[in-house]
């Protein structure tokens, strides 16, 4: 299995837990308590997860030992961020894309179980990756001008 279809594999297996547990449970927890149950489901599921996993980085020549705490390390490849907060603000795709960036990996997952539905509370983040699925998309269709009008469509100036 290639590493876009393997990291597409796990990520809709996080996604559709949270989902699941989201609806059984309903927002206004805790992250903590998310974070506890959505980590049961995905360990039940057959997924290694490593709950608020210090890791270490470098910059310039300068190691961080405990520069870092993830909420969810999933397979040792993907980075979940929780929230439970009425909405997202943008700092914390790009804080969720710093950690990407920085321990080199290539996909994250932001979940806010504070939204009132799990899809509004969910968002994919990416570092250098293309998943599986954009492989199979076709370009978008584009009319040049050479193409012939429309029925009932008067090309021209009026």
């Amino acid at each position: 299995m290639n590493e876009s279809k393997e990291l597409d594999d796990i990520t809709g297996k996080i996604v559709d837990a949270a989902y699941h547990l989201h609806v059984r449970i309903g927002p206004g927890l805790l992250e903590s308590v998310y974070e506890q149950l959505l980590g049961k489901v995905l360990v039940g599921r057959g997924l290694v997860v490593e709950r608020q996993k210090v890791l270490s980085f470098e910059v310039d020549g300068i190691r961080f030992n405990r520069g870092l705490r993830v909420d969810l390390l999933v397979e040792g490849a993907v980075v979940v961020e929780l929230k439970s907060v009425d909405r997202l603000v943008p700092v914390h795709a790009k804080q969720l894309l710093t950690y990407l960036r920085l321990l080199d990996l290539r996909v994250g997952l932001l979940l806010n179980f504070g939204a009132p539905t799990m899809k509004a509370g969910t968002q994919r983040v990416v570092n250098k990756y293309r998943s599986s699925a954009a492989r199979l998309v076709t370009p978008r269709l584009r009319v040049t001008p050479s193409d012939p009008p429309l029925p009932g469509i008067v090309s021209g100036s009026a």
